[in-house]
């Protein structure tokens, strides 16, 4: 066989997609009056612009809007609503997939919800979590794209929807273990070479999953989930690469990606992780090649009583002037990476972006 011909059968055993997992997407009020403009209008792009570049380099760039999209009534806590802008900003940089199923899914009600999903199709946006009837979920659900020659099926599941009532027709996906196991049948079925559990769960500002998510993560495992990415708790949790208890295979778990943007600003509440995910299929066989993650954080006040909602890259970020904003940068940096230090477990590698000089 000539070199040529060799080379490109070698080249279709190979297969490759990249995926990026962003953590909570919220807006709360001070978010919302400083994206506010003197013409009236809401503008949020250029919270983004450090980070796009990453998450536009993914094949696959989840993120989990835990706000519903509504025309008029904007809020923040404890009933979040947005404007369309906010759900723009975040396709605009690079997000192709949003996950809905979250304990503020419908703060808005059965027409909040509506409008976030219609907004989402107009924009030709892909989406789990919630739907406008059980016939939707059954032809739309478990969310399966390929990239690379991979097939990947998204699951997204809540614990929780704040006690919100589920307005019927609509669905959305709690957290619940006969549904799940149907599910994940369905993924099989369908062809997917990996299943991804995207999981709103687990105990708000505590830095280490408790045993019941540990448990939960565990029986995903063993009911046939490839990999596990969690949020809600709004701080960073330990990453872990499982090994199988029945097989060779590795599993990758991030218990929670802390916040993507948000006006939190306890302590470990001010960022988050952006997990990347390499996918590997040699023939049938489909594995992690990578796991690497980048820190964001973003800045407290200023000294004018503002905040400024620019997703930094932490480790790579400086402040020139601010002493107060960098001493609190190191200190999430600090706390992140000696919680990473004792708890994660596996070959996990960190990951930096162009470095920002903040004037």
């Amino acid at each position: 066989m000539p070199f040529t011909a060799a080379a490109q059968e070698i080249g279709t055993l190979f297969q490759n997609a990249s995926l990026i997992f962003a953590g909570d997407a919220m807006q709360h009020k001070l978010q919302l009056d400083e994206a506010k403009g003197k013409d009236g209008k809401y503008s949020y792009s250029n919270w983004y612009r450090h980070i796009s570049g990453a998450v536009k380099e993914a094949d696959i760039a989840v993120a989990n809007l835990e706000t519903p999209i509504y025309s008029s009534g904007f809020s923040g806590y404890p009933t979040f609503c947005a404007p369309d802008s906010f759900l723009h900003a975040m396709v605009d940089a690079g997000f192709n997939v949003i996950l809905f199923a979250n304990n503020h899914c419908f703060d808005k009600g059965a027409k909040g919800a509506r409008y976030t999903l219609d907004l989402l199709d107009s924009l030709g946006v892909a989406h789990c979590g919630v739907y406008r009837n059980i016939e939707e979920r059954n032809e739309r659900y478990p969310l399966i794209i390929e990239r690379g020659g991979i097939k990947v099926a998204i699951l997204n599941y809540t614990y929780s929807t704040n006690g919100n009532s589920v307005p019927k027709p609509m669905i959305v996906n709690l957290i619940d273990k006969p549904t799940i196991i149907k599910d994940i049948a369905k993924a099989k079925s369908k062809g997917a070479d990996a299943i991804i559990a995207c999981m709103h769960w687990g105990n708000e500002y505590v830095k280490i999953p408790p045993q019941n998510i540990r448990e939960l993560s565990a029986w995903l495992i063993d009911q046939g989930v490839d990999h596990i990415i969690g949020n809600h708790p709004h701080v960073v949790q330990p990453i872990e690469i499982r090994d199988d208890r029945n097989s060779p295979d590795k599993h990758a778990v991030a218990y929670s990606t802390g916040n993507l943007v948000s006006n939190m600003s306890l302590r470990g509440t001010d960022g988050g992780v952006i997990i990347r995910m390499n996918l590997r299929k040699v023939l049938n066989y489909t594995r992690v090649s990578s796991l690497k993650y980048l820190l964001t954080w973003i800045a407290p006040k200023s000294h004018t009583s503002r905040r400024d909602f620019t997703i930094l890259p932490a480790r790579t970020t400086k402040f020139k002037k601010n002493g107060k904003a960098q001493q609190k940068l190191e200190l999430f940096i600090k706390d992140t990476e000696e919680l990473f230090r004792k708890h994660n477990k596996g070959d996990i590698e960190e990951f930096t972006i162009d470095s920002v000089l903040v004037e």
